[in-house]
C-alpha cells in the first residue's frame, strides 16, 4: 500500500507514530471526453481570466471572495498553519460507543498502520479499543481541512473515519412531501414486515456487485471486437395502485427464492415500527 499521510495518534500523554493508508478505492470507470469531429481528447487548462493565459500550478494561491470580485488571498502555508496541518497530529478528545454515532456522519474511512518506532504503542491503542469495546473521537486536519474523526478497529487495523461536523448535516425535515405520523392499514404494515422478515440475512458484502459496471465493461468490450450495442430500453415504471397485492407477490417471490437458497437469518417482526434516525 502507499503512504498518503505520516502523522500520530494522541490521547493523554500518548503519542503514537502512525502512517496512513487509503482503505478503499474508487472502481468507477473513467470516460475520456473526445471531440466528436477528430476524435481527440479534450484537455482541460487553468487559465486566468484577467491575462487569458495558462497558469501553472505554482503559481496559483487560493483566496476567499468576501464580496463579489474581492478576495483575501492565502498561501499554502498559511492555511496549513491555521489548520494545525502541520503538527501532524489524530488528537482523540473523548471516547464514545460506535452506536452512539448516525451513520449519515461517516463521510472516509482510512487505515493506520504502525510507524516503525511506533508498534508497542500502536498494539496497546488497539488492545484498549478492543477491550472496551469503545472508539475514539479525534480531530485531525488533512489537506488543509479541518475535520473530526473516529479511531475505530477493522480486522487487526486501526482505522480512521472522518465525520461530518453537526452544522455540515442537512436536516431531514427539510425534505419535501414528508407526511410524519400518517396512519397505515394494519394489515398492510403485517405484510410488509412479513416480507422484511422473509428477506432478512446476514450481511455478506461478497454476494453484491456493481451491475452497472458489469454491462458497461461488456458494452466496451463489444464496441472494441466492432460489435453493433442495441440496448432494449426498459418500460416506465407506474405507480402501485394496489399495495396489499404488490406486497402479497414480494412475500411469495421471496418464499421461492428462500426455498431455492440456503437458509437466511430471520428475525421476528417487532409490532411497531421505530423511524430511523438521520
Amino acid at each position: 500500500m502507499h503512504t498518503i499521510w505520516k502523522g500520530a495518534i494522541s490521547f493523554g500523554l500518548v503519542n503514537i507514530p502512525v502512517k496512513m493508508y487509503a482503505a478503499t478505492e474508487d472502481k468507477d470507470i473513467s470516460m475520456r471526453m473526445l471531440h466528436n469531429v477528430c476524435g481527440g481528447p479534450i484537455s482541460f487548462t487553468r487559465t486566468c481570466k484577467n491575462c487569458d493565459v495558462q497558469v501553472q500550478n505554482e503559481d496559483i494561491v487560493r483566496g476567499y471572495e468576501y464580496q463579489p470580485g474581492h478576495f483575501v488571498v492565502f498561501e499554502k502555508d498559511e492555511l496549513e498553519a491555521i489548520g494545525g496541518e502541520k503538527s501532524r497530529e489524530i488528537k482523540i478528545i473523548d471516547f464514545v460507543d460506535l452506536h452512539d454515532i448516525d451513520p449519515i456522519y461517516f463521510q472516509k474511512t482510512y487505515f493506520l498502520g504502525p510507524a516503525e518506532t511506533g508498534v508497542n504503542a500502536y498494539n496497546l491503542l488497539f488492545n484498549a479499543l478492543k477491550n472496551t469495546g469503545k472508539i475514539g473521537i479525534a480531530n485531525v486536519a488533512l489537506r488543509s481541512k479541518g475535520s473530526l474523526a473516529a479511531i475505530r478497529l477493522v480486522d487487526n487495523c486501526i482505522a480512521m473515519e472522518t465525520i461530518f461536523y453537526p452544522d455540515e448535516i442537512r436536516s431531514a425535515g427539510d425534505v419535501p412531501n414528508l407526511t410524519p405520523n400518517v396512519e397505515v392499514s394494519p394489515k398492510e404494515l403485517q405484510m410488509a414486515e412479513m416480507l422484511i422478515e422473509q428477506l432478512s440475512t446476514d450481511f455478506d458484502p461478497k454476494k453484491y456487485e456493481n451491475e452497472y459496471r458489469a454491462r458497461v465493461l461488456d458494452a466496451i468490450n463489444k464496441k472494441v471486437e466492432g460489435k453493433q450495442i442495441t440496448v432494449t430500453p426498459e418500460a416506465p415504471s407506474t405507480n402501485v395502485i394496489d399495495l396489499m397485492a404488490a406486497l402479497q407477490a414480494s412475500i411469495e417471490q421471496a418464499s421461492d427464492n428462500n426455498a431455492s437458497s440456503p437458509k437466511k437469518k430471520t428475525t421476528k417482526a417487532k409490532k411497531t415500527s421505530k423511524p430511523a434516525s438521520g
